[in-house]
C-alpha cells in the first residue's frame, strides 16, 4: 500500500504539509564562535505553501545517516526500501565559505532527488522534521537570497502621485511594478502601492511596512521617495522624539510569538502604561493579558504602572536590543494575566 502512494490518486491523500522541492537559495555565515555556514533553504509544501529554514551541513548528513538505516537495502531486508541519492561528501581543508558555495549544486541535486523519491518516503518522520519550519527559522531574516531572485533590470520610473495624506516625515517608498512574496518573510504588493521603510537589509533588500504587514523586499522593485535616516530615531535623545514601530512576544500555553506592531502616527519612546495596555488588548483581542520587560538576568517583569515603564526604558538605554530605523529601542513580552508560571519566584 505503501508504494502504491506513487499513484496519482494515492498522491492526493497526502497531507498538505509534505515538503514537495526544496531549493538553496543562499548561503550564511554565522558570527558566533565556532564559526559554521548555514544554507538558506526555500521549501515548498503540497499545499502551496513556502518558507525558509536554515540548515547546516551536518544536519543534512544526520538526515541521510538516519534514512539510510531505514531504507538502504544493505542495511535492511524490510519491504520499504529503496535506493537513497549520495550526499556530497564531508571536505576538511579550505575556507568554509567557498566549500559551501561549491556544494550549493550538488546539494540542490541531492534535494530534488531525495523528494522525488516514492512518495510514501515523503511521510517519514526524520525527512518531515529536516524541512519543518521551526520558531528560530522564522525569526531569522536573511542577508540576501541572491539564488532565489535574479536581479532586476532597470526600467524608467513613472512619477509619483503624492498622497495628500499621506505623512511627509515617514520613510517610505512607491512600488515599480508587482512582486508576490514567496515566503512568509517576504511582502506581496502591486505597483503603485507605498511601502514604509523599517531598515536596510543589505544592498538589496529593504524591510518595510505595507498594510499592516512587515517583511522584507528587494530594493530594484520600488523607487524611495524618502530614504531611511543614517540614525535610527529610536537610539535619539531628543526630548519627545517618537518611533512608529515597536516589537512584542506574545507568550501563549502551547507557543511563543513574535510580533511588529506599526502605528503610523507615531509612538513615544517612554509611553503611557494605560495607553500599551490597551493599544496590545486591541491587538491580540484578549482584555486578560499583563505587560512585562526582560531585565538583565533574563526574568521578566510586570509592568503595572508608569514607573515601570521607566525602568523599562533605563533597562533598554544601558543595553539597547535593536538597532533598526524607527523602532523604540525596548521590547514588550504580553502574557496572560493569571499566568504567573512565567516569573522566576524562586529566592
Amino acid at each position: 500500500m505503501h508504494q502504491q502512494l506513487r499513484g496519482e490518486s494515492d498522491y492526493e491523500q497526502l497531507p498538505d504539509d509534505v515538503p514537495m522541492s526544496a531549493h538553496i537559495a543562499d548561503v550564511e555565515q554565522n558570527k558566533g564562535i565556532p564559526t559554521f555556514c548555514l544554507f538558506v533553504i526555500q521549501v515548498k509544501l503540497k499545499g502551496g505553501r513556502r518558507y525558509l529554514i536554515f540548515r547546516r551541513y551536518r544536519q543534512f548528513h544526520r538526515l541521510q545517516c538516519r534514512l539510510k538505516e531505514k531504507l538502504d537495502p544493505e542495511n535492511n531486508r524490510n519491504f520499504n526500501t529503496c535506493i537513497l541519492p549520495e550526499l556530497p561528501g564531508k571536505v576538511y581543508l579550505g575556507n568554509k565559505q567557498g566549500i559551501a558555495e561549491k556544494r550549493i549544486p550538488e546539494l540542490n541535486l541531492y534535494l530534488k532527488k531525495l523528494l522525488a523519491l516514492p512518495a510514501w518516503i515523503l511521510l517519514d518522520e526524520d525527512l518531515r522534521i529536516f524541512f519543518y519550519q521551526t520558531t528560530e527559522d522564522c525569526e531569522q531574516v536573511p542577508k540576501s537570497l541572491r539564488r532565489l531572485r535574479p536581479h532586476t533590470r532597470k526600467i524608467n520610473s513613472k512619477t509619483a502621485k503624492e498622497d495628500a495624506n499621506l505623512n511627509a516625515e515617514l520613510p517610505r517608498a512607491e512600488v515599480l511594478y508587482n512582486f508576490t512574496g514567496t515566503s512568509v518573510l517576504e511582502l506581496t504588493f502591486k505597483a503603485g502601492d507605498i511601502i514604509y521603510l523599517l531598515n536596510k537589509v543589505n544592498e538589496e533588500w529593504l524591510e518595510g511596512n505595507y498594510c499592516n504587514s512587515t517583511g522584507i523586499f528587494p530594493k530594484s522593485f520600488v523607487r524611495i521617495i524618502k530614504d531611511l535616516p543614517h540614525e535610527s530615531p529610536a537610539t535619539s535623545k531628543e526630548e519627545g522624539s517618537v518611533a512608529h514601530s515597536f516589537r512584542c512576544v506574545y507568550h501563549d500555553v502551547h507557543c511563543c510569538q513574535m510580533k511588529d506592531i506599526y502605528l503610523g502616527g507615531g509612538i513615544p519612546l517612554q509611553p503611557e502604561y494605560t495607553f500599551l495596555l490597551s493599544l496590545l488588548r486591541t491587538e491580540f483581542t484578549n482584555e486578560a493579558i499583563a505587560l512585562n520587560y526582560c531585565d538583565p538576568e533574563g526574568d521578566l517583569i510586570r509592568i503595572t504602572d508608569n514607573k515601570d515603564v521607566e525602568l523599562m526604558m533605563m533597562e533598554a538605554e544601558e543595553k539597547p536590543w535593536l538597532q533598526k530605523a524607527d523602532y523604540v529601542p525596548w521590547r514588550l513580552h504580553v502574557t496572560r494575566k493569571d499566568d504567573l508560571s512565567v516569573y522566576n519566584t524562586r529566592p
